[in-house]
C-alpha cells in the first residue's frame, strides 16, 4: 500500500514538475517526448487538481492563465482519448454542451464571412454583408448566458469542494472573451463604418475571439465538464439545474428527461458554520433560512440600517410594521410609529394619496408607485412597492427613500477603485 502511495506521489510531483518547466520555457513538444507514457492516461480532474495545488504553492492564476492553452496542448492526446460522458438531456452538463454546439454553429458562420469581408474591394458595398455580421454578432452575445451561469451556479459548488484555482482561471479567460466581443459590438454599432475599420477589427479582435471562444469551448468539453461531472453530487445538479433557468440558455433550450433521485442541496448547510456561530453577549441568533441563504436576526438588522435607503414596511392590514434605522436618514420616523395605521403616519393633505396607492395595490391594478421631490438640498426618490406572495395574495406595502442627488452628476463609466 505504502508503494502505492508512493507511486501516486510521485507521479503527481512529476506532472506538476512538467506544468513548472512550461512556464520556464522548455518546449512543449520536448516534454511531451520525454513523458509521453506518463502523460497518456492523465484526466481532466487531475489536470485541475495540478493547477489547484500549483497555485496554492504560489504559481500566479494570471500565470495559469497566459499559458493555459500550453497546459492543455501538452495534455491534448489525453484528453482526447478519454471518453465522452453521456448525460441525459435535461442535466446541466448536456445543456451546457448543447449550447456549445449551438455557439459553434454560430462561429463556423462567422468565420467565413470575416474572411470574404477581408478581401472585398475597398470600393465594394459591403451593406449586405456588415447587417449579417451584426445579426450573427448578437447572437454570439448569446454567449453571456453561459459563461454567468458556469460563474454564477456551476463554479460555487466547484468551491465547496475544493476547486477554486481552475474556475477563477476560466472565469478571467470568459472576461477576457467579454471584453473582446464588446470591442466587436461597439464598433459594428457605429452609424458609418468604413470597409479599412472592419479589416482592421477583423484581424486585431474579430478572429482572435472566435479562436479564443473555441479553445474555451475544448477546455470546457475535455476539462472542466468531466472534471465537474466527478466532483459534484447528484443533489448539487439537481441544484444547479434548479437555478438554472433564472439566468436563462444560450441560443437553446434544455431537453428533458432527466430526473434527479435526490432533492436539490439547500443553498446553506447550517452544519458548515461553526458551533458558535451568531452567539453575541446577548444570547444565542438561530440562522433565519432564505430560499438564498441564510442569516441571523443580527445581520438581517446591519444590512437593512446599512443600505443607502430608508424602508418602511407595511403589513396588509395597513399597519405599519417595520422601518430600517439607517445613520442619514431622510425622513424622520420613530418607534412610535410600530403598529400604527399608515394613513395616520402622512399629514392630511396627502392621505387621500397613500389610500389611493394601498387600494391599488390591494386590487392589483398597480404593483409600484413613484414620486421624487426636491428637498432641503437633497433631491429624493420615494418608491412604492406592492408585495405578494407566491399564491398572488396581497401581503402589504415597502416604501423605499433615497438621495438621488449623487447620482444625478454621474457620468462615464467608474471601473477603478480609488481611495476617494
Amino acid at each position: 500500500m505504502s508503494e502505492l502511495i508512493d507511486n501516486r506521489r510521485q507521479r503527481r510531483e512529476t506532472l506538476k514538475q512538467i506544468i513548472r518547466d512550461i512556464h520556464q520555457n522548455v518546449n512543449p513538444h520536448e516534454l511531451k517526448e520525454r513523458f509521453r507514457e506518463l502523460l497518456s492516461d492523465v484526466g481532466a480532474t487531475e489536470i485541475a487538481a495540478l493547477e489547484q495545488e500549483l497555485i496554492q504553492e504560489g504559481l500566479p492564476e494570471t500565470e495559469i492563465k497566459s499559458l493555459c492553452d500550453v497546459h492543455v496542448s501538452v495534455f491534448k492526446d489525453s484528453l482526447d482519448n478519454q471518453p465522452k460522458s453521456q448525460e441525459q438531456g435535461g442535466h446541466p452538463i448536456h445543456t451546457f454542451r448543447k449550447e456549445n454546439q449551438a455557439l459553434e454553429r454560430v462561429v463556423q458562420v462567422i468565420r467565413p464571412l470575416l474572411e470574404q469581408i477581408q478581401i472585398m474591394n475597398p470600393d465594394a458595398n459591403f451593406e449586405d454583408e456588415l447587417k449579417e455580421w451584426q445579426s450573427l454578432h448578437q447572437q454570439l452575445l448569446e454567449i453571456e448566458k453561459h459563461y454567468s451561469r458556469k460563474e454564477n451556479i456551476l463554479f460555487p459548488y466547484l468551491e465547496k469542494h475544493g476547486v477554486s484555482g481552475p474556475p477563477k482561471v476560466m472565469w478571467a479567460i470568459q472576461d477576457e472573451i467579454r471584453a473582446q466581443l464588446k470591442q466587436v459590438s461597439q464598433a459594428l454599432s457605429l452609424p458609418q463604418v468604413k470597409l479599412l475599420d472592419l479589416t482592421e477589427l477583423i484581424q486585431k479582435t474579430a478572429l482572435p475571439v472566435l479562436q479564443a471562444i473555441e479553445d474555451l469551448i475544448y477546455k470546457e468539453e475535455n476539462i472542466m465538464f468531466p472534471m465537474s461531472m466527478e466532483t459534484l453530487t447528484e443533489g448539487e445538479w439537481a441544484a444547479v439545474a434548479e437555478q438554472s433557468g433564472e439566468i436563462g440558455f444560450a441560443l437553446i433550450q434544455p431537453d428533458f428527461g432527466w430526473i434527479p433521485s435526490v432533492p436539490p442541496e439547500p443553498p446553506v448547510d447550517p452544519k458548515a458554520f461553526p458551533a458558535n456561530y451568531g452567539l453575541r453577549n446577548d444570547g444565542p441568533q438561530n440562522l433565519l433560512p432564505f430560499p438564498t441563504g441564510a442569516l441571523t436576526l443580527e445581520q438581517i438588522s446591519l444590512i437593512f440600517n446599512h443600505l443607502p435607503i430608508d424602508i418602511t414596511f407595511v403589513d396588509e392590514k395597513d399597519n405599519v410594521r417595520y422601518f430600517s434605522y439607517g445613520k442619514e436618514r431622510i425622513f424622520q420616523r420613530s418607534k412610535a410609529i410600530i403598529g400604527r395605521k399608515v394613513s395616520d403616519c402622512h399629514p392630511p393633505d396627502s392621505v387621500h394619496i397613500v389610500n389611493k396607492i394601498v387600494g391599488d395595490f390591494k386590487s392589483g391594478k398597480r404593483n409600484s408607485a413613484e414620486f421624487w421631490i426636491h428637498m432641503d438640498g437633497k433631491f429624493v426618490l420615494i418608491q412604492y412597492f406592492a408585495l405578494h406572495d407566491p399564491d398572488g395574495t396581497y401581503r402589504g406595502t415597502i416604501e423605499v427613500t433615497q438621495d438621488i442627488q449623487k447620482m444625478q452628476n454621474l457620468k462615464g463609466d467608474k471601473r477603478i477603485y480609488s481611495e476617494e
